[in-house]
């Protein structure tokens, strides 16, 4: 129930017009309740000859005790009785499917608008988590639960509502009709109901598990269609169709069985009340044959009684299939809220101020960090001090700790001990975001948007003039391929860059980071993707780009590194040298060995 009403806690903002459509619903639900009431007179008055004059009340309303007649229900010049019944039959039926029409159109937009603005909140919690939320979390999951839960939830929180109601009402007017009628009778007819009910609960119940396990396995899919479309040409180029064919079918099938079990949960209530319904029936008229003989209750009464019971069954049925579809939207729902309720380890703490800028240095103070998932500590005891407009590269074995190091820098990692500081100040007195906005970042892996190339360079920023764009790019040496493609700057690039060559991905990247102009500038192994020749032009757009700037530069070719200021060489997590090309060299240390092992593969014609 706790996820039900969070749930339509989403709806607070759409109230006025809920009440408004609940409002509706009940007039949809009197107006069905009266088919049966109209039954009534139709029988005892117009249809059976010599009927006493005496008129008869249709109902009595609950609680005033005031009888309701035929003609209260007709203008004043209306007498025939015939003429009155069709006048408010049709006067029924008319005001029942306007108000449907009315109330489902309104519960519809409050329902879409709701699960809308959930959809965006979980969006918008997801895009603020930090790195140790995606490293715990697949993507094909993620995707699963903002797309296909909430899904599930958007059906139950407005086509289902707008059925719930309805025949909610619809049962409600139906049975204070059955009540009024025969009261007895009426209680008789009841008790079936919890044979009903208390299977249709623990249906639910199963339902609602069945629900989770069928959104793990959408998730199961959904990420093995990410990876196998993401790294396509891995899969060809070792001939592995076969093999992510048959890791397919087998999230399909588990996909299957699941469904196939909520199937069978579900048709289970539909007989189950079919068969109370032909008993209750059957006891119904075996009981009236023998009032009606009596005396005691009209053909017309006992007409207008088992109409309004078999208009019973109808809700009662589809009650049990809605409160099915409601389980199974709380089932989705308890992923989505546990995204929501997820609480990240990277963000602004109380009173952080904007970071406006820096003027003397960037230190790493007694740094220690481990991953969370991790005992090994990556990083221990790193004193570390990158003075302003100073370019600090950082070498080292696969593994040290060298691309960890910079990401606590933008906070992507918090420090386990120690801090991070600029101007003697922890960075996490900062906010993220002034933070993040001095800081420019050119990886190894550039991702670019299936997006114009204009856009990609002015990623974020769509208030930048493409003047500025264009001389962005050109400093990042982009301009000269860019004005070659057909549609220059309004060219689209494919998913990740997929039309350009690697050069010219790295060199829009360049652009991008050159456009942001911040202070702080991360390059992590720009160029160890690229042939000789691209190398080079990306080389001199890092160059454009590193001007006035404080640079981090993380490479394993020492040619990209070597006319840094400070070259810092870490090992198993700790600083193990520090300085100058020339220095390390003559040190001979770990640097010294990585020097001699690189001119040792280029001078045999090996590229590392």
């Amino acid at each position: 129930m706790s996820d039900w009403l969070r749930l339509l806690g989403y709806a607070r903002r759409y109230t006025l017009i809920l009440v408004f459509s609940v409002i509706l619903m009940a007039v949809v639900g009197a107006s069905q309740a009266s088919v049966a009431v109209l039954i009534r007179p139709v029988i005892d008055r117009v249809l059976q000859h010599g009927a006493p004059d005496v008129p008869v009340p249709l109902f009595t309303i609950p609680l005033l005790n005031y009888p309701v007649f035929l003609n209260d229900l007709v203008p004043a010049g209306i007498h025939n009785e015939w003429t009155m019944v069709a006048f408010a039959i049709v006067t029924v039926f008319a005001a029942k499917g306007l108000a449907d029409y009315l109330a489902n159109y309104f519960i519809s937009r409050a329902g879409f608008s709701a699960t809308t603005d959930l959809r965006n909140a979980v969006f918008s919690k997801v895009l603020g988590h930090g790195a140790a939320f995606f490293e715990s979390n697949t993507t094909g999951r993620v995707m699963s639960s903002v797309m296909n839960d909430i899904d599930k939830i958007q059906v139950a929180v407005s086509t289902m509502l707008v059925d719930f109601l309805r025949q909610l009402f619809m049962a409600v007017f139906l049975l204070l009709v059955v009540m009024q009628t025969n009261w007895k009778l009426a209680l008789f007819s009841l008790t079936v109901l919890p044979i009903v009910l208390i299977p249709t609960a623990r249906m639910g119940r199963r339902i609602r598990r069945t629900s989770r396990h069928t959104q793990e396995n959408v998730g199961e899919l959904n990420q093995i269609l990410q990876e196998t479309i993401s790294g396509h040409t891995v899969v060809h180029a070792f001939g592995a169709e076969a093999y992510e064919m048959g890791r397919f079918q087998a999230a399909a099938r588990r996909l299957l069985k699941t469904n196939l079990r909520y199937v069978l949960q579900q048709a289970l209530a539909s007989p189950l009340i079919e068969i109370c319904g032909a008993l209750t029936i059957v006891a119904l008229l075996t009981f009236a044959r023998s009032e009606i003989k009596t005396g005691g209750m009209t053909a017309g009464q006992f007409m207008s009684f088992l109409t309004a019971m078999l208009m019973l069954y109808e809700p009662v049925k589809r009650l049990t299939g809605i409160h099915n579809i409601f389980q199974q939207a709380i089932g989705a729902s308890q992923k989505v809220f546990e995204y929501l309720d997820h609480a990240d380890d990277i963000q602004d703490r109380p009173g952080a101020v904007r970071l406006e800028g820096f003027s003397r240095a960037l230190r790493f103070e007694d740094i220690s960090f481990r991953y969370p998932s991790t005992e090994n500590y990556q990083l221990r005891g790193i004193n570390l001090e990158v003075r302003t407009g100073e370019v600090v590269a950082l070498v080292g074995p696969s593994g040290a700790g060298k691309t960890t190091l910079a990401n606590l820098v933008p906070r992507f990692h918090d420090v386990f001990s120690g801090a991070v500081t600029l101007d003697g100040r922890d960075i996490r007195d900062f906010t993220l975001a002034s933070l993040r906005e001095k800081i420019g970042i050119v990886a190894q892996d550039t991702f670019l948007f299936n997006d114009t190339i204009a856009n990609n360079i002015a990623y974020g920023r769509s208030d930048i003039e493409l003047s500025k764009v264009r001389d962005a790019a050109r400093h990042a040496l982009a301009d000269e391929f860019i004005e070659r493609l057909p549609g220059r700057y309004s060219t689209l690039i494919g998913e990740r860059g997929v039309r350009l060559s690697g050069g010219q991905r790295q060199r829009l990247a360049i652009a991008r980071a050159m456009l942001k102009n911040a202070p702080i500038l991360i390059l992590d192994e720009a160029t160890s993707h690229l042939d000789t020749e691209s190398e080079m032009l990306v080389q001199r757009a890092l160059a454009n780009l590193m001007v006035d700037r404080t640079v981090i530069v993380i490479a394993h070719r020492i040619s990209t590194i070597r006319r840094a200021n400070r070259i810092v060489v870490l090992d198993n997590g700790r600083i193990a040298e520090t300085g100058t090309h020339d220095e390390l060299i003559k040190h001979g240390g770990i640097y010294q060995r990585l020097h001699e092992l690189q001119f040792m593969t280029v001078a045999s014609g090996i590229d590392l």
